[in-house]
C-alpha cells in the first residue's frame, strides 16, 4: 500500500504525518531525513497495528483529494 505523506517546514525542521494512520508522525532535520524518518515510522506503526491484532487501514483518499487540503505530498 501507499500513504500519502504529509510534509511541513516547521522553524528549524520539517515535520510529516499520515492522515491515514494516526499518531504516526516524524521529524527531521531534512525533506530527506524527514521521509527516512516517516518511512520507518510507518512500518513501526504497521507492525505495533498487526501485533495489537487490527487490521491495517486503507488508503483513504486518492492523492488528488490530499492535494486540494495539503500543500506538500509525497507518495511513500
Amino acid at each position: 500500500m501507499k500513504y500519502a505523506v504529509v510534509i511541513e517546514k516547521a522553524e528549524s525542521n520539517f515535520s510529516a504525518f499520515v492522515l491515514d494512520l494516526p499518531g504516526c508522525v516524524a521529524t527531521g532535520s531534512s525533506i530527506q531525513e524527514v521521509e527516512e524518518q516517516i518511512r520507518e515510522a510507518i512500518e513501526f506503526h504497521i507492525e505495533g497495528t498487526l501485533q495489537d491484532g487490527d487490521a491495517i487501514p486503507l488508503p483513504s483518499r486518492t492523492i488528488a483529494e490530499r492535494v486540494l487540503l495539503v500543500p506538500t505530498l509525497l507518495m511513500l
